[in-house]
């Protein structure tokens, strides 16, 4: 069996993609990207053996959860992603979902979390099959508790439009913000044993760093 790693899928996504545009395009992306990469976006987001703010979010049912009432049955692993329109979000949360069986081992909940309407995580959660917690955060209220926002730099909004990537229909509102993807790794106090922040939106934590992290908590 040939297993990729998750950042082995990623940069070949992102390699094929760069590779499809057109150089007009390509250049935009770059200058958005470096731009990005040099910016003090997540520099204040939450990190190891921080507390975990709480929240209260509907999932894809409107049904409303906390992560407070999550965390009293067990470890929670809290995903922030972009959205169903991230083919590199899409990769992780596939990677995720293969790896269910061995987080609800270690007696942990999955938690993912984005901008989107609930329409459109229902959507998305369904094509996908994804069998945890699907939340959705509108206006990152959230995410921006986490310090997690950014926004989609104008240059890039225009292409956003013509890959058919509508934004502001996703979303319900015209901000154009989107979280940087973090995964925090939260044990039953609240307390973060793992986190990982980049900006680089392609670079995810793999899931075996996730399992491992979880299987260092000790059941209190």
């Amino acid at each position: 069996m040939d297993y990729k790693t998750l950042a082995e899928q990623t940069a070949n996504t992102l390699n094929d993609f760069m590779a499809s545009l057109p150089a007009g395009q390509q250049e935009i992306v770059a200058a958005a990207f470096k731009e990005l990469l040099a910016s003090n976006v997540a520099d204040n987001a939450p990190a190891a053996g921080d507390q975990a703010p709480d929240f209260v979010l509907p999932n894809v049912r409107g049904e409303r959860l906390s992560l407070s009432a999550a965390l009293d049955s067990g470890p929670v692993v809290l995903s922030f992603y972009r959205g169903s329109w991230c083919p590199f979000c899409n990769l992780e949360l596939n990677a995720l979902q293969q790896r269910m069986p061995e987080i609800r081992a270690c007696g942990a909940r999955l938690i993912a979390v984005s901008p989107e309407k609930p329409d459109s995580s229902l959507n998305h959660a369904e094509k996908m099959g994804l069998e945890f917690d699907v939340l959705s955060d509108l206006g990152n209220q959230v995410a921006q508790r986490y310090g997690l926002v950014m926004q989609v730099a104008e240059s890039m909004r225009p292409l956003y439009l013509e890959w058919g990537l509508n934004l502001p229909a996703a979303n319900g509102d015209d901000s154009y913000e989107i979280p940087v993807p973090a995964t925090y790794v939260i044990d039953r106090r609240g307390t973060i044993q793992a986190a990982y922040v980049d900006k680089d939106y392609t670079r995810r934590m793999e899931p075996a760093q996730i399992i491992n992290a979880l299987q260092t908590i000790k059941t209190p």
